[in-house]
């Protein structure tokens, strides 16, 4: 089966969040599971550069402005088509902004194009290649799905993954004459949001299948309160909609043998983790008394609760328990931890930034990591913290819920608990939250009963690729049957 996945991140090329793990990671899943899977990424400095062999198999005089060519290469068992268009995608910043965090004001032109490429491709554009199945992942390939639906490839099957329903890519009408759309696709059937397009949405409406990266993110987003705008649509589509936690890279994320840590250890080893919280210590200058160590490693902004956690710093503190941060965001956030840090010297530190290599540390020295967040469509640092016997402390939403066994009377006496969870989002339930893991971890023989059984949890790729896989297919024979 050949698939072409669409994505504006993937690991280990480019990275903002955990779009870029899954899509670097799926392909490798999928490829034990007799599925061939080709992915279509923008041509940033990080990627091209990446790269010294290539065979351009698409070249495109103008588009939208300016020649660009798309590359077929490898990457870490990855088979890539690269989008090499320097006019759209060469810039110093990040992939989406510039390096004080502005969104580039033409990303509308930029992601655009990219969906215009991989309805070409899937229309047959590269020669000896055309995919069975299209797989877009969030808005900035969501308009791969409309070009299909109004160009060559509208019988191809498709479907597109939601990894998060806040970021929707909408822009003004204005833009629409440029997209070289058809008329009747700015209609609310079509491309138009709200008077504008919506990106996001114009792949939801085109989408063959629409998944989310979990089972209750599925149904929080056909409320009001988490549909975003879109849960009018995406109710209209609840037939076609599903959900499947993301997996983990295994081999990447593997106590036993990751390279970033001071020691490596296994379930079987657990004492074995105390030279990576002396680690985890030192670097965030932190006293060491034996006390609970937490962490959080996370985007500081307020969709990850990060507010929350800065409210009730100085009693969670007062608890008993030390707090080890890394992340960037929101600078009043940043701000309010850095002055917790000062404030509580030796019982908070923080780091402002992302260090790929400190986040494996962390998991794998902290004795529990909080992940505070108001809406989570998967969460990743959660199944980090399970295989590294870094207990989760997660709100009850979206995949934090579907993941991660409270640690309740019953769930404890069964031996099957793995976390914490708490609700609602507010600081007396996470402050709760804290004191209750205090309380655990003052009871040794509890605590590592509690991590060894998060470290056998299944959040490898394996059971999710096999959905994937499952769906596929269900999708492939709607075409049969359409035919």
């Amino acid at each position: 089966m050949n698939v072409l996945s669409v994505t504006p991140e993937l690991f280990p090329l480019v990275k903002t969040g955990g779009l870029a793990d899954v899509a670097g990671a799926l392909p490798l899943a999928l490829k034990e599971k007799g599925v061939a899977m080709r992915s279509l990424v923008p041509g940033y400095p990080v990627v091209t550069a990446a790269f010294r062999k290539k065979k351009a198999v698409l070249q495109y005089p103008k588009l939208f402005g300016a020649k660009a060519s798309v590359y077929a290469a490898e990457a870490g068992g990855l088979d890539l088509f690269v989008l090499d268009a320097p006019h759209l995608f060469d810039r110093v910043g990040g992939p989406y902004g510039d390096a004080g965090g502005r969104d580039w004001p033409d990303n509308w032109r930029r992601f655009a194009a990219l969906g215009q490429v991989g309805a070409d491709i899937a229309g047959g554009a590269v020669a000896g290649y055309l995919p069975e199945l299209v797989h877009a992942h969030d808005w900035q390939a969501a308009m791969t799905l409309a070009y299909m639906r109004y160009g060559k490839a509208v019988a191809t099957p498709s479907l597109i993954t939601v990894h998060n329903l806040a970021f929707q890519g909408q822009f003004a009408a204005s833009i629409f004459a440029e997209l070289g759309l058809p008329a009747e696709a700015m209609s609310l059937d079509g491309v138009e949001y709200y008077g504008g397009v919506g990106f996001l949405k114009a792949g939801l409406q085109a989408a063959w299948a629409i998944t989310t990266v979990s089972p209750t993110y599925a149904q929080e987003i056909r409320t009001p309160a988490f549909g975003m705008g879109l849960d009018g649509l995406i109710n209209m589509r609840a037939a076609d909609l599903y959900g499947i936690v993301n997996g983990i890279d295994v081999e990447l994320w593997n106590p036993a043998t990751d390279g970033h840590l001071a020691a490596t250890y296994s379930a079987k080893t657990l004492k074995v983790r105390a030279a990576n919280r002396a680690a985890v210590e030192a670097r965030f200058d932190l006293d060491r008394d034996g006390s609970p160590l937490l962490c959080v490693i996370s985007r500081l902004t307020w969709q990850k609760g990060i507010d929350i956690l800065v409210s009730i710093l100085d009693q969670v503190v007062a608890a008993g328990a030390r707090l080890a941060v890394l992340g960037a965001g929101d600078a009043g956030l940043e701000g309010a931890l850095l002055a917790a840090s000062a404030r509580h010297h030796g019982r908070v530190g923080a780091v402002i930034g992302y260090d790929e290599a400190l986040s494996h540390l962390m998991q794998g020295g902290c004795d529990a990591i909080l992940i505070p967040s108001r809406f989570e469509p998967c969460g990743l640092t959660q199944l980090y913290g399970l295989r590294y016997g870094c207990v989760p402390v997660v709100a009850r939403t979206g995949g934090l819920a579907d993941t991660v066994i409270d640690a309740n009377e019953a769930a404890v006496s069964a031996g099957v608990a793995t976390g914490f969870q708490f609700a609602p989002d507010s600081g007396d339930a996470l402050l709760h939250a804290v004191r209750r893991v205090v309380e655990a971890h003052a009871a040794p023989a509890l605590w590592s009963t509690i991590q060894r059984q998060g470290m056998k949890a299944d959040v490898s790729w394996d059971r999710s690729a096999g959905k994937y896989v499952e769906l596929y297919r269900r999708l492939l024979s709607r075409r049969v049957s359409q035919s």
